[in-house]
């Protein structure tokens, strides 16, 4: 029987209705807004997003039966914050990008806490994590900390906030690696934390349930798609990408390029607490068994393309810079740090913003171009290098990737060149969808188990370094040398 997922991303909101095989049939997509009220403020309507995906699913199960069962994947770290008796917003949502508590972030460090917010929730403070968004909104819209306190309102990241929609306000719930990201989560013990929600402002008693990936998380109201839709799985995109790409094993590693860039490097049942600011979360929850994860988080992968297409129109889709990569000038050492919204890791610069570093007459779209892929490749380096020394175990690994920009062909061969290691694409790109569907089959019980799925995982195509050592590394040193003068600038 067909499996559904609904894959609500930062742009746009999507379902894809997957056949018994776990191949996909049928996508209905559409795009929202983005509101950026200030500078490094981004704002989503959450009533969009549900209005999005509605449609979203209805185009993907035009024509067919009702699917065995959802799987739902969301943008993490979005927060939404809505009352308990209308389900009606009550502010815009804040999405993961939003640095305006940056300052709030800065604060705690100083006082020293910063220690304790790691070691049980895995992060680091920075405007990325959902607590201080939600404490934001407590704190900016009238009443709302009073009424949190009473349980009038609800908290929740968009896997809450849809599954909410979708169950006709029924079920409050989130899943494991979506409630690690939190910081309100002790990743240890499975459990919310008190101290965290006091510290940070938000009460307990706005905060779903927990439950494992692969869980019951109720039933699409009937009167939504003509009949009741069991929805049995729940995680967060970048979790659902590594499970999309079977990296059930430890030392296993995956990055997918979406809007942003985010790799993991799956460590086993045992937390590995990184030394070089790296994240550690939760990769997946089964039957009440964590499997953790190191991540690293950038913030502008795909997102770099947009910025050439709608800030500086140079071209009019994404993918049209393969081919003005090809054409730069070999001789332009550009170097572009797309810090719009701060610095992911291993930074952690919320206050850094873009520059571009070795401009000529010369520099045109072509060696523009040029720059934005070759961010990502450097950016990925980067984590590479942060994850390898945090764990030594993955040296020898090969990475995995996924995502819109892992289809251009130059972007993953000078990739694979900065990081000198092979790295395979999968034929399956849409692996966070894929990940959603093969939770929600499984549970089910109309997906192949982990072993059969993983055996089914197949490669498209494996990019080789062929960079000399003496280019990758004079290319890296102009890199880090661009990022240690955008961070002073800053």
């Amino acid at each position: 029987m067909a499996v559904l997922a609904v894959d609500q991303g930062t742009t746009s909101s999507r379902a894809i209705l997957f056949d018994d095989k776990l191949r996909p049939i049928r996508t209905g997509q559409h795009e929202f807004a983005q509101h950026f009220p200030h500078s490094g403020w981004v704002e989503h309507d959450a009533e969009e997003i549900w209005a999005t995906t509605l449609q979203a699913i209805r185009d993907a199960l035009k024509g067919s039966p009702a699917p065995a069962a959802l799987g739902v994947t969301n943008q993490r770290e979005t927060v939404v914050i809505w009352e308990r008796a209308t389900g009606k917003p009550i502010h815009r949502a804040l999405v993961w990008q939003d640095r305006r508590v940056a300052e709030r972030c800065a604060a705690l460090r100083a006082e020293g806490v910063e220690g304790m917010i790691s070691a049980r929730t895995g992060l680091l403070l920075d405007p990325y994590f959902s607590a201080l968004k939600a404490a934001w909104i407590l704190d900016h819209v009238e009443g709302a900390r009073s009424r949190a306190e009473k349980g009038e309102l609800l908290f929740g990241t968009i896997d809450s906030w849809l599954i909410w929609n979708l169950t006709g306000g029924r079920l409050h719930a989130t899943d494991a690696t979506n409630a690690s990201r939190t910081m309100l989560y002790d990743i240890r013990r499975n459990a919310w934390d008190e101290d965290l929600c006091r510290l940070l402002g938000v009460p307990m008693a706005l905060l779903p349930e927990v439950k494992d990936c692969a869980d019951d998380y109720g039933a699409t109201d009937p009167a939504l798609f003509g009949s009741a839709i069991p929805i049995l799985g729940v995680a967060g995109d970048q979790q659902a990408a590594a499970i999309g790409q079977a990296c059930f094993r430890a030392g296993m590693m995956k990055s997918t390029y979406g809007t942003g860039c985010f790799a993991l490097l799956n460590t086993g049942e045992t937390p590995a607490f990184s030394r070089n600011r790296l994240l550690t979360t939760i990769a997946l929850r089964l039957k009440g068994r964590t499997t953790y994860a190191l991540e690293g988080s950038i913030f502008v992968a795909g997102a770099v393309a947009q910025w050439l297409r709608d800030g500086l129109k140079i071209i009019r889709s994404s993918s049209e810079t393969q081919a003005l990569a090809e054409a730069a000038d070999p001789e332009q050492d550009l170097y572009l740090v797309p810090a719009f919204t701060g610095l992911g890791a291993p930074w952690w610069d919320a206050e850094a913003r873009g520059a571009i570093f070795g401009l000529t007459r010369n520099s045109g779209p072509a060696e523009f171009a040029r720059a934005a892929l070759e961010s990502v490749g450097y950016q990925t380096r980067d984590l590479w290098e942060a994850m390898r020394a945090d764990w030594p175990e993955a040296a020898e690994s090969v990475l995995r990737v996924d995502g819109g920009m892992a289809a251009n062909d130059w972007a993953m061969q000078f990739l694979s060149d900065m990081l000198d290691a092979p790295v395979d694409r999968p034929h399956a790109l849409e692996t966070t969808a894929l990940g959603a569907a093969w939770l929600a089959g499984s549970q089910a019980g109309v997906a192949p188990d982990q072993e059969a799925f993983a055996r089914e995982w197949a490669l498209e195509r494996r990019f080789e370094p062929h960079m000399s050592a003496e280019l990758r590394d004079r290319r890296y040193a102009g890199w880090r040398d661009a990022v240690r003068r955008t961070r002073t600038t800053s």
